[in-house]
Protein backbone atom coordinates (compact mmCIF):
# COMPACT_ATOMS: atom_id res chain seq x y z
CA UNK A 1 0.00 0.00 0.00
CA UNK A 2 1.35 3.44 -0.95
CA UNK A 3 2.26 5.83 1.85
CA UNK A 4 -0.64 8.18 1.08
CA UNK A 5 -3.17 5.35 1.14
CA UNK A 6 -1.68 3.93 4.34
CA UNK A 7 -2.05 7.24 6.18
CA UNK A 8 -5.60 7.62 4.86
CA UNK A 9 -6.50 4.15 6.16
CA UNK A 10 -5.20 5.08 9.63
CA UNK A 11 -7.66 8.01 9.72
CA UNK A 12 -10.68 5.85 8.87
CA UNK A 13 -13.19 5.00 11.59
CA UNK A 14 -16.27 2.78 11.28
CA UNK A 15 -19.67 4.41 11.10
CA UNK A 16 -22.43 4.14 13.67
CA UNK A 17 -25.28 3.39 11.26
CA UNK A 18 -27.19 6.60 11.89
CA UNK A 19 -29.45 7.98 9.18
CA UNK A 20 -28.27 10.76 6.86
CA UNK A 21 -29.95 14.07 7.66
CA UNK A 22 -31.58 16.07 4.89
CA UNK A 23 -29.78 19.25 3.89
CA UNK A 24 -31.36 22.35 5.47
CA UNK A 25 -31.17 25.84 4.00
CA UNK A 26 -29.56 27.30 7.12
CA UNK A 27 -26.63 24.89 6.68
CA UNK A 28 -25.54 26.59 3.42
CA UNK A 29 -22.30 28.12 4.77
CA UNK A 30 -21.62 25.26 7.16
CA UNK A 31 -22.07 21.99 5.31
CA UNK A 32 -21.14 20.25 2.04
CA UNK A 33 -23.00 17.20 0.77
CA UNK A 34 -22.10 15.21 -2.35
CA UNK A 35 -23.62 12.11 -3.96
CA UNK A 36 -22.50 9.15 -6.08
CA UNK A 37 -24.29 6.05 -7.35
CA UNK A 38 -22.24 2.97 -8.20
CA UNK A 39 -23.11 -0.52 -9.40
CA UNK A 40 -21.11 -3.21 -7.65
CA UNK A 41 -19.88 -6.58 -8.88
CA UNK A 42 -23.09 -8.07 -7.46
CA UNK A 43 -25.11 -5.78 -9.80
CA UNK A 44 -26.57 -3.93 -6.80
CA UNK A 45 -26.71 -0.15 -7.05
CA UNK A 46 -25.42 1.65 -3.98
CA UNK A 47 -25.85 5.32 -3.21
CA UNK A 48 -22.92 7.01 -1.51
CA UNK A 49 -23.07 10.38 0.21
CA UNK A 50 -20.10 12.38 1.52
CA UNK A 51 -21.11 14.80 4.28
CA UNK A 52 -18.67 17.45 5.56
CA UNK A 53 -19.57 19.85 8.38
CA UNK A 54 -17.37 22.95 8.13
CA UNK A 55 -18.31 24.33 11.53
CA UNK A 56 -15.87 21.92 13.18
CA UNK A 57 -13.28 24.64 12.52
CA UNK A 58 -14.97 27.02 14.96
CA UNK A 59 -13.44 25.28 17.98
CA UNK A 60 -10.24 24.26 16.15
CA UNK A 61 -11.23 20.60 16.12
CA UNK A 62 -10.51 18.49 13.08
CA UNK A 63 -12.93 18.63 10.17
CA UNK A 64 -14.19 15.17 9.27
CA UNK A 65 -15.81 13.68 6.21
CA UNK A 66 -18.65 11.23 6.84
CA UNK A 67 -19.51 8.49 4.37
CA UNK A 68 -23.10 7.26 4.11
CA UNK A 69 -24.07 4.19 2.10
CA UNK A 70 -27.75 3.92 1.14
CA UNK A 71 -28.55 6.57 3.72
CA UNK A 72 -26.69 5.02 6.64
CA UNK A 73 -23.45 6.17 8.28
CA UNK A 74 -20.74 3.74 7.15
CA UNK A 75 -17.43 5.47 7.94
CA UNK A 76 -15.76 8.73 8.89
CA UNK A 77 -12.29 10.18 8.52
CA UNK A 78 -10.29 13.28 9.29
CA UNK A 79 -9.41 15.26 6.18
CA UNK A 80 -7.87 14.58 3.77
CA UNK A 81 -9.93 11.39 3.54
CA UNK A 82 -9.92 8.38 1.27
CA UNK A 83 -12.87 5.97 1.49
CA UNK A 84 -12.64 2.57 -0.27
CA UNK A 85 -15.75 1.97 -2.40
CA UNK A 86 -16.83 -0.12 -5.39
CA UNK A 87 -13.97 -0.16 -7.91
CA UNK A 88 -11.98 2.69 -6.37
CA UNK A 89 -11.91 5.32 -3.64
CA UNK A 90 -13.66 8.52 -2.69
CA UNK A 91 -11.09 11.25 -2.05
CA UNK A 92 -12.05 14.30 0.02
CA UNK A 93 -9.80 17.26 0.82
CA UNK A 94 -10.29 20.83 2.00
CA UNK A 95 -8.67 24.18 1.27
CA UNK A 96 -8.80 27.36 3.34
CA UNK A 97 -12.22 28.25 1.88
CA UNK A 98 -14.05 24.96 1.39
CA UNK A 99 -13.67 21.63 -0.31
CA UNK A 100 -11.00 21.43 -2.97
CA UNK A 101 -11.62 17.79 -3.83
CA UNK A 102 -14.54 15.35 -3.59
CA UNK A 103 -13.86 12.81 -6.34
CA UNK A 104 -14.38 9.18 -7.17
CA UNK A 105 -11.03 7.77 -8.27
CA UNK A 106 -11.16 4.49 -10.20
CA UNK A 107 -7.54 4.53 -11.46
CA UNK A 108 -4.65 6.97 -11.50
CA UNK A 109 -5.95 8.30 -14.84
CA UNK A 110 -9.71 8.16 -14.22
CA UNK A 111 -11.54 10.30 -11.67
CA UNK A 112 -14.75 12.28 -11.53
CA UNK A 113 -16.29 14.74 -9.12
CA UNK A 114 -19.27 13.69 -7.06
CA UNK A 115 -22.59 15.44 -7.62
CA UNK A 116 -23.36 18.17 -5.09
CA UNK A 117 -26.68 18.07 -3.28
CA UNK A 118 -29.07 20.50 -5.03
CA UNK A 119 -29.86 22.27 -1.75
CA UNK A 120 -26.19 22.86 -0.86
CA UNK A 121 -24.17 25.95 -1.79
CA UNK A 122 -22.13 23.85 -4.21
CA UNK A 123 -25.35 22.49 -5.74
CA UNK A 124 -26.83 25.96 -6.18
CA UNK A 125 -23.62 27.16 -7.84
CA UNK A 126 -23.67 24.12 -10.16
CA UNK A 127 -27.29 24.89 -11.08
CA UNK A 128 -26.34 28.46 -11.95
CA UNK A 129 -23.60 27.09 -14.20
CA UNK A 130 -26.07 24.76 -15.95
CA UNK A 131 -28.83 27.33 -16.38
CA UNK A 132 -26.73 30.42 -17.08
CA UNK A 133 -23.36 29.23 -18.48
CA UNK A 134 -22.30 32.65 -19.79
CA UNK A 135 -22.93 34.32 -16.43
CA UNK A 136 -21.15 31.45 -14.69
CA UNK A 137 -18.08 31.77 -16.91
CA UNK A 138 -18.04 35.52 -16.32
CA UNK A 139 -18.13 35.00 -12.55
CA UNK A 140 -15.27 32.54 -12.85
CA UNK A 141 -13.13 34.95 -14.86
CA UNK A 142 -13.80 37.80 -12.42
CA UNK A 143 -12.95 35.53 -9.47
CA UNK A 144 -9.63 34.44 -10.96
CA UNK A 145 -8.67 38.02 -11.88
CA UNK A 146 -9.62 39.26 -8.41
CA UNK A 147 -7.48 36.57 -6.81
CA UNK A 148 -4.48 37.24 -9.03
CA UNK A 149 -4.64 41.01 -8.56
CA UNK A 150 -5.39 40.92 -4.83
CA UNK A 151 -2.78 38.31 -3.92
CA UNK A 152 -0.20 39.82 -6.28
CA UNK A 153 -0.50 43.35 -4.90
CA UNK A 154 -0.46 42.16 -1.30
CA UNK A 155 2.65 40.06 -1.89
CA UNK A 156 4.36 43.01 -3.57
CA UNK A 157 3.67 45.23 -0.57
CA UNK A 158 4.66 42.54 1.95
CA UNK A 159 7.98 41.98 0.20
CA UNK A 160 9.30 45.36 1.42
CA UNK A 161 9.04 44.80 5.22
CA UNK A 162 10.17 41.18 4.82
CA UNK A 163 13.26 42.28 2.89
CA UNK A 164 14.18 44.62 5.78
CA UNK A 165 14.63 41.74 8.24
CA UNK A 166 18.38 41.93 9.01
CA UNK A 167 19.42 38.40 7.91
CA UNK A 168 17.44 38.75 4.66
CA UNK A 169 18.68 42.29 4.02
CA UNK A 170 22.28 41.14 4.56
CA UNK A 171 21.81 38.24 2.17
CA UNK A 172 19.88 39.71 -0.77
CA UNK A 173 19.47 43.39 0.06
CA UNK A 174 16.28 45.36 0.64
CA UNK A 175 13.32 45.84 -1.67
CA UNK A 176 11.23 48.97 -2.04
CA UNK A 177 7.69 48.33 -3.24
CA UNK A 178 6.68 50.51 -6.19
CA UNK A 179 3.06 50.31 -4.99
CA UNK A 180 1.65 51.73 -1.76
CA UNK A 181 -2.09 51.35 -1.55
CA UNK A 182 -4.31 53.14 1.00
CA UNK A 183 -5.71 51.05 3.82
CA UNK A 184 -9.28 51.14 2.48
CA UNK A 185 -8.16 49.76 -0.87
CA UNK A 186 -6.16 46.97 0.76
CA UNK A 187 -9.22 46.04 2.80
CA UNK A 188 -11.39 46.11 -0.33
CA UNK A 189 -8.93 43.89 -2.23
CA UNK A 190 -8.78 41.50 0.72
CA UNK A 191 -12.57 41.25 0.89
CA UNK A 192 -12.73 40.70 -2.87
CA UNK A 193 -10.14 37.94 -2.65
CA UNK A 194 -12.18 36.22 0.08
CA UNK A 195 -15.36 36.33 -2.01
CA UNK A 196 -13.48 35.13 -5.10
CA UNK A 197 -11.95 32.28 -3.10
CA UNK A 198 -15.39 31.23 -1.85
CA UNK A 199 -16.75 31.24 -5.42
CA UNK A 200 -13.90 29.06 -6.66
CA UNK A 201 -14.29 26.70 -3.71
CA UNK A 202 -18.00 26.22 -4.49
CA UNK A 203 -16.94 24.98 -7.94
CA UNK A 204 -14.14 22.83 -6.46
CA UNK A 205 -11.77 24.72 -8.75
CA UNK A 206 -8.81 24.70 -6.42
CA UNK A 207 -5.60 26.63 -7.05
CA UNK A 208 -2.81 27.49 -4.57
CA UNK A 209 -4.03 31.10 -4.79
CA UNK A 210 -7.00 30.09 -2.61
CA UNK A 211 -4.75 29.19 0.29
CA UNK A 212 -2.53 32.24 -0.31
CA UNK A 213 -5.60 34.46 -0.14
CA UNK A 214 -6.51 32.88 3.20
CA UNK A 215 -3.16 33.69 4.82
Amino acid sequence: MAGKQWWASKRLKPGDGRELQRFRWWQLPLRSLFWLRLTGDDDHVRTYAVDVRHWARVDDSKVRAHLFVNGRHAAESKLPASFPVEGGTLEVAMSAYGLKRCHYVATAEASRRLTPDPASAEGRRARLDAEHPALSRGMGVVSVLTLVIGVGLNMLQLAEPISQIPPIAASIGTFESPIRLPLWLNITLGAGAVLASMERALRLRYTPLLDMAGN
